[in-house]
């Protein structure tokens, strides 16, 4: 098997949750990493941690913040090869009826509205070399549905849908799109849910635990490899058997 070549990445969320551990696989395998966080501070303490990766300070909800970052990410570092979009959260837990819709909104803008904004601008780099892996942070909940969750599972399954659908416009490019679906993973955003919705999501998992982020990051890892190179526009779980299609 041939080294694989060093590639730019990008991370989003690289700070914590599941970009820190797919930051660190990115490194191991020798590819450059800038860490994206809205907290600069942190994303520059995730990066000292890691050999040759950077922080960046980027409020992945701005638009124009974004292309910037991306641009500022090239001249620093070169040519951009991978993008993980990792930024996310769960939101409020709260009935649908009651549903706030200041927290539908945040967590669209952030969930949905981000992965957007991280995809077209890495798109337009990677257009340039006609090479390209990206990888979005779906969710179980995308497909399924979480009671009390509705913005968070109407967010994810939005993730889905535009990864299919960039990953079919882009099949003849050098690009491949393609997207995670974990069920519950031991990561802080856990600590934003009640005990009770916590034990909830543990129970619909048929391995009786919650999964752990270095298992999604591995997945993550081989779909921003060179050798992902037939899956696009797919959607992968990691769910430890809760998925049923």
């Amino acid at each position: 098997m041939e080294k694989e070549t060093s590639r730019v990445a990008i991370v989003t969320g690289g700070a914590g949750g599941l970009g820190f551990p797919t930051a660190a696989r990115l490194t191991a395998k020798g590819h450059r990493v800038a860490i994206w966080d809205v907290n600069g501070e942190r994303a520059e303490a995730a990066a000292a941690q890691l050999p040759g990766a950077k922080g960046y300070l980027v409020d992945v909800t701005d638009a124009e913040a974004v292309e910037a970052a991306t641009m500022k990410v090239v001249s620093d570092m070169g040519p951009l090869g991978i993008l993980v979009t990792a930024a996310g959260h769960n939101g409020p837990i709260e009935t649908f009826v009651d549903y706030p819709l200041d927290g539908w909104r945040f967590v669209m803008s952030l969930n949905l509205d981000a992965v957007l904004y991280c995809c077209q601008s890495a798109v337009r780099q990677m257009l340039k070399t006609d090479y390209g892996r990206i990888v979005n942070i779906a969710s179980i909940a995308g497909k399924e549905g979480n009671p009390n969750a509705v913005a968070y599972a109407a967010s994810k399954a939005a993730v889905i849908g535009l990864t299919k659908s960039a990953g079919k416009e882009l099949a003849t490019t050098g690009i491949r799109i393609n997207c995670v679906a974990p069920a519950a993973i031991e990561t802080e955003m856990m600590n934003q849910l009640t005990p009770e919705f916590r034990a909830f999501v543990t129970a619909k998992i048929p391995m009786g635990r919650l999964g752990k982020a270095d298992e999604v990051a591995a997945m993550v890892s081989w779909l921003a490899s060179e050798e992902c190179s037939f899956c696009t526009g797919a959607v992968f779980d990691v769910s430890g058997g809760r998925a049923t299609y």
